[in-house]
């Protein structure tokens, strides 16, 4: 595929989103009249898709302040050790640096933690692809047992009880009384808010100056990313360049078996469907600020990228069952040079977006 500049500078469109300028201040104050919330709006580009926001969840000041505290409290948890920040380090790219997550009590669990952001664009969640919703995801790691191991029923009450909480969720939602489905409801609203469209590659749009953006190494691994391996590329366009390099987001292609195994320990979405036809597939993760979300893969067996490059170059099991048809068409390795290598990993970094991972609306309102 012969790739000119320009049509990279189509295809990498710079985003720059903002939310509101003023972040909710939580406060214990309870409502009197008539209640009102105050709108959040997310700020983006035209040329760029549409955010995928919940029609029966729209975004509030009030929410997604409420969503935040509960992503950093530890209250979710049974022994209140452990919050949702705790396997979602802002830092780290909003993982935990881990090679499979530990939950209450320090228990081992079987998958490596994903980052976050960009997540309203996502059709699947979790390694297995089991959620297809943000509000269906955040319930499934606080009921876990190896993960926060919280009863729904208990929390509900422990959330009602609380002097921070029941004014906040009347604030946010005029309820009474905190259910399941407004604590998922908070929790949405917040993660929804953590775009990321601030990276280096972010700025390529409509320059034509790029080596003042990007080095030269970052260019031609660019060029390999996005070539046909039949044209002297890497291929890895087709699964992870939908909507600028976050991942594939159309329905069967956000899963996919890149040849890890000839077994699998762990069927991942065959272990969803049941279907045999399934068995290896995970999502396929975002690579926004990847150079910051090391191991890599569902169980966290890379330390680092030069190791996921390797592994890209020479080691991809070709015979593995319900192997993505991408790399099967091909039918070969890569055999990257280490010039190659180097120059995607340079690449890689250019989707680091940093003012994302010090965002301060991100961080602990506590």
């Amino acid at each position: 595929m012969k790739l000119k500049l320009a049509l990279i500078s189509l295809v990498l469109l710079g985003l720059l989103v903002k939310g509101c300028k003023k972040d909710p201040v939580a406060n214990d104050e309870k409502l009197d009249g008539v209640h009102e919330t105050t709108p959040y709006v997310l700020e983006h580009k035209p040329w760029y898709p549409p955010f995928r926001l919940p029609v029966d969840n729209q975004l509030t000041e009030e929410g997604v302040m409420l969503g935040r505290m509960l992503f950093h409290d530890p209250i979710l948890s049974l022994d209140s050790t452990l919050s949702c920040a705790g396997c979602h380090i802002q830092k780290k790219g909003f993982t935990d640096g881990l090679k499979l997550s530990k939950g209450i009590k320090n228990q081992i669990g079987t998958r490596n933690s994903m980052a976050l952001a960009n997540l309203m664009w996502h059709n699947r969640l979790f390694w297995d692809g089991r959620a297809l919703s943000i509000r269906q995801q955040v319930l499934g790691p606080i009921q876990a047992h190896n993960e926060m191991s919280m009863n729904l029923f208990d929390l509900m009450k422990r959330l009602q009880q609380s002097t921070r909480y029941q004014p906040a969720f009347k604030k946010a939602f005029n309820a009474d009384q905190v259910t399941p489905e407004f604590l998922s409801k908070a929790l949405e609203q917040f993660l929804v808010t953590m775009v990321s469209f601030n990276a280096p590659i972010d700025k390529l749009y409509g320059r034509t100056d790029t080596l003042n953006v990007i080095s030269a190494s970052a260019l031609r691994g660019l060029k390999l990313f996005m070539q046909q391996v039949e044209d002297g590329g890497a291929d890895c366009f087709h699964c992870h360049s939908n909507v600028p390099f976050f991942g594939n987001t159309s329905l069967n292609g956000s899963m996919s078996n890149n040849g890890l195994d000839m077994t699998f320990s762990d069927k991942g979405l065959g272990n969803v469907t049941g279907n045999e036809t399934d068995n290896g597939k995970f999502k396929v993760p975002s690579l926004r600020n990847v150079e910051f979300t090391a191991p890599y893969m569902h169980d966290g067996r890379f330390d680092n990228l030069e190791e996921v490059l390797d592994f890209y170059s020479d080691q991809i099991k070709l015979q593995s069952p319900n192997l993505d048809i991408n790399i099967a068409s091909h039918n070969k390795q890569l055999n990257l040079t280490a010039q190659q290598k180097t120059d995607i990993i340079e690449f890689l970094k250019t989707l680091s977006d940093t003012e994302f991972m010090d965002n301060p609306k991100f961080k602990t309102p506590f």
